[in-house]
């Protein structure tokens, strides 16, 4: 009996892990410094709207945490700059030039 209640706390608490890391957001920092490890899994972030911007060819607009910043690209009306939010989507690789490449998050529109 011992061991089976043993058993079922173990199971309760990799669940609760595992959810935790669904809860809480991802640094910006640790996207940008191993995006491999990040592609194409749903992550989210969370932070500041400092940017904002609508071109003819995308509409992104850039989120910066404590740790660092992010252009979303997005299909929804653009946040307000200023404006604190939680984003879900998935890391890509937007271009890269020698040692110089550009991290987005691609957002989710389904998740808000």
């Amino acid at each position: 009996m011992k061991n089976i209640i043993l058993r079922s706390m173990i199971c309760l608490m990799v669940l609760g892990l595992a959810a935790c890391k669904a809860i809480f957001p991802t640094p910006i920092a640790k996207l940008l410094e191993d995006p491999r490890s990040y592609e194409d899994k749903q992550v989210q972030i969370s932070g500041e709207v400092v940017e904002s911007v609508n071109i003819l060819i995308a509409k992104y607009f850039v989120v910066r945490d404590d740790t660092g910043e992010i252009s979303v690209i997005t299909q929804r009306t653009l946040p307000r700059k200023g404006e604190k939010m939680k984003v879900y989507g998935k890391i890509q690789e937007a271009f890269s030039l020698g040692d110089q490449q550009l991290i987005v998050l691609i957002e989710d529109p389904g998740k808000q």
